[in-house]
């Protein structure tokens, strides 16, 4: 049966009768309608069964975003204009609003709800005589996280999956949650999309309050309570942001099939699946192990595709101030444009080949961009030309790497060689009211009090949330322990995760460490400070030095041994420059801060000086875990 909108019981024509958008209302299995559009290449769809791609968005199913960029040199596409491309190429396509967004039905709740509402949408589309039984899942960031979600169900006809930015592999480790502290993009992002929701759009009131909200100082604020929050007009939206913010161990909030495929990859159809990621975006673990699981898994292919992007930006050659060169987009690289990227990979997944287009050929397992090899000197932009290259490999991380531990000296060197004092280490005080600045790394949707991308750590400025005068580097501060080796004989390639195993101790009964890896450039012309380019970063907080699930206050001055995780990347450091680790205490507003009271965040007013203690001697050898090509013998 064929459910349509009272108001499109006859199909509009689009683009001079090239394109034709019926406009349906999809039942949900509690009887909520979603609001959904069909695309075809006829007014008479009925009469053509073919593939349909679906799309489910919380961003309105007709509106248009940055992250639909095709090429670089082209304005972003409507909507139409994709669908158009799609129906042209033999695919009807789908575009749905999640329920309580757009012209969707019920209540809005982020993430929670979107595997019945995406299974319950293939199982009906899978149905309708204009569809032959595949159904194929695209879409970017929270239109990839909807795909896992609709796998995570078992959901029949699913016939490949496209996640560009996003999938959750486990929420609580990347996207809502890092080592048990909070991400506060959650925040961000939840505070720019409530301005779309239905509830402001119909009150003008209340839209003229939020568009004069004062975010950075609600974030100076924190913590907030209910009725207290710069979501305080909204009851819905603050409610499940602060139940967010409140779930601080892994439970079974954290184990809903939506934002846990960890648990749930069984379920996963035995299908094709693409999974496209930047290194400077929040999703990069999940996007990497969705892909390493289903691999391992499933019989059908996984395809990665890593870019040095920030989220869904992968039609730009920069991140933040470094650019990495004309190579660096996706589009004239790796395909012509993103359209004819995921076509080429659509008809590969489906078997689609003999349909008088190019064949689309066989692609490698793992795309992904190396970053480094340019001169370090400013182009015209003002950007550092930090440059780089694609690579291709079978697996990741990529086989020419090997895993190396770089050992922490009290006195900042970072060296191969374990040590062998019997005493050794480096105390700092960590004072929650004034944390570390958050400068660039894996972020999205921080604006206005935070940006992702690879920002210099030695120049911070006015426009850094939280900074303040003199602006000196962050490595100056006395709360940052900065490590370095000597500046490199030659270059060395790293790939692969990032794993601090430190040895702490604390006068706290809970406290965070974090840690920062960077790319440190030697002085030059446009850079006579150098240039440390942040790579990638992690944090962990100590009450879940046993698990995450049963978090534990430490006994203070007790030494404990902890893994501080930073999500992979992949760089060329090259001869001349100095790998370094900056380890601290906070990164904010990225996350959240710890009081050091041992007290969960949301609920505590209070806060304590922390006497934070990082031991680095033969019994305790604190160490930094990397993948290089060549191995040990690179840093030789």
């Amino acid at each position: 049966m064929t459910c349509y909108d009272t108001p499109a019981l006859s199909p509009e024509p689009l683009q001079g009768g090239a394109l034709w958008r019926r406009t349906l209302r999809i039942p949900m299995r509690d009887g909520v309608g979603l609001a959904t559009d069909l695309y075809s290449a006829s007014p008479e769809p009925d009469a053509s069964p073919l593939p349909v791609l679906l799309e489910r968005t919380p961003y309105g199913r007709r509106k248009s975003r940055g992250s639909d960029q095709d090429r670089s040199d082209a304005p972003v596409p409507q909507p139409e204009d994709i669908a158009r491309y799609f129906t042209d190429a033999g695919y009807h396509v789908v575009r749905q609003d999640c329920r309580g967004r757009g012209g969707s039905g019920g209540t809005f709740v982020k993430y929670l709800g979107e595997g019945p509402d995406g299974a319950d949408t293939i199982a009906w589309l899978r149905e309708q005589p204009w569809c032959d039984g595949r159904v194929v899942m695209t879409g970017v960031s929270y239109s990839a996280h909807v795909q896992a979600a609709a796998a995570a169900e078992g959901v029949a006809g699913l016939a490949a999956m496209f996640q560009d930015s996003g999938g959750f592999s486990s929420a609580y480790d990347a996207g809502m949650r890092m080592g048990g502290a909070f991400e506060l993009k959650q925040v961000t992002w939840t505070l720019r999309h409530a301005m779309s929701s239905p509830e402001v759009t119909a009150d003008l009131v209340l839209a003229e309050e939020l568009s004069r909200l004062d975010v950075a100082g609600w974030f100076r604020a924190m913590p907030w309570r209910p009725g207290l929050s710069p979501l305080r007009h909204l009851p819905a939206y603050e409610d499940y942001l602060l139940e967010q913010w409140r779930q601080d161990a892994f439970g079974d909030y954290y184990r809903n099939p939506a934002i846990y495929g960890r648990g749930f990859y069984e379920r996963f159809p035995d299908a094709p699946s693409l999974h496209m990621g930047s290194w400077y975006d929040p999703y990069v673990r999940s996007t990497i192990e969705n892909f390493t699981a289903l691999r391992q898994l499933k019989s059908a292919p996984a395809y990665l595709v890593m870019g040095p992007w920030t989220h869904g930006d992968r039609c730009k050659t920069y991140a933040g101030d470094v650019d990495f060169g004309p190579r660096a987009g996706l589009d004239g690289n790796l395909a012509p444009s993103y359209l004819e990227f995921r076509r080429r990979w659509f008809d590969r997944a489906l078997g689609r080949i003999g349909s008088g287009r190019p064949e689309p050929g066989n692609a490698p397992a793992v795309q992904y961009f190396l970053m480094g090899g340019g001169d370090g000197l400013r182009n015209a932009d003002g950007r550092m030309r930090h440059g780089g290259e694609w690579r291709t490999d079978t697996r990741w991380p990529p086989s020419s790497m090997n895993p190396v531990a770089l050992y922490l000296d009290t006195g900042g060197a970072i060296t191969t060689t374990p040590p062998t004092a019997v005493a050794g280490s480096v105390t700092y005080d960590f004072d929650p009211r004034n944390p570390v600045p958050t400068m660039g790394g894996q972020i999205t949707s921080g604006e206005p009090v935070m940006s992702g991308g690879a920002y210099d750590q030695n120049a911070p400025d006015s426009r850094v949330f939280g900074a303040r005068e003199p602006y000196l580097p962050l490595d100056s501060r006395p709360d940052v322990i900065s490590l370095t080796t000597p500046p490199l004989k030659r270059d060395v390639v790293l790939a692969g995760p990032v794993t601090a195993k430190l040895f702490i101790s604390t006068t706290a009964p809970d406290t965070d460490f974090t840690v920062k890896l960077i790319d440190v450039h030697p002085p030059n012309a446009d850079y006579p400070h150098g240039f440390a380019m942040i790579l990638t970063d992690g944090i962990f907080r100590c009450r879940f030095h046993r698990s995450y699930e049963r978090p534990e206050l430490l006994t203070p001055g007790e030494v404990y041994e902890i893994d501080v995780t930073a999500p992979d990347t992949a760089n060329r450091f090259g001869a001349g420059h100095r790998i370094r680790l900056d380890i601290s205490s906070s990164n904010f507003p990225r996350f959240d801060v710890n009081t050091n009271t041992g007290q969960p965040e949301a609920d505590v007013r209070r806060t304590a000086v922390a006497a934070n203690t990082v031991h680095m001697d033969a019994e305790h050898p604190s160490h930094v875990l990397v993948w290089l090509e060549g191995g040990r013998t690179a840093l030789t």
